[in-house]
């Protein structure tokens, strides 16, 4: 059974030192356990996609959750699927600090990651329009 889980964070250090650390971990580990998705980050928040088997996203959550390197998780949505969005990615990376604020426009008051503020699947959308308009980044 796949999943997908869509959560957000604020970062404890939101500097480019201490996000990519983040990344290459997921790049490291996911691949093994199946897991694919997509991190997008700006201004200290974090908004993270990941797909895989129902156990194997389940712990990695958990993970995150007990991370010291990120505050107010938040969940913002969960289903189970039938096919992957991100399958070909084991963590793709968005900088929104370089994407095109026009995007957050359509979503958010202002043109700044707030996903607190966004349904889970305003959010979701949101990855779909970035993935759309080729601001997905280092899809490894």
């Amino acid at each position: 059974m796949l999943v997908r889980l869509l959560y957000c964070s604020r970062a404890v250090d939101a500097s480019p030192a201490a996000i990519e650390p983040i990344l290459a971990q997921a790049r490291g580990q996911n691949p093994a356990c199946g897991i694919t998705g997509v991190l997008c980050w700006g201004r200290g928040i974090f908004l993270q996609c990941i797909e895989g088997g129902r156990m194997p996203v389940s712990h990695l959550f958990g993970e995150i959750l007990r991370d010291p390197r990120h505050k107010d998780v938040a969940l913002l949505y969960y289903e189970e699927i039938a096919e992957r969005r991100f399958g070909g990615w084991s963590m793709g990376m968005v900088n929104l600090d370089k994407a095109n604020q026009n995007v957050l426009l359509k979503y958010f008051e202002t043109p700044e990651l707030d996903p607190y503020s966004a349904s889970g699947k305003t959010a979701l959308a949101l990855l779909d329009d970035l993935v759309a308009s080729a601001s997905i980044c280092n899809r490894t």
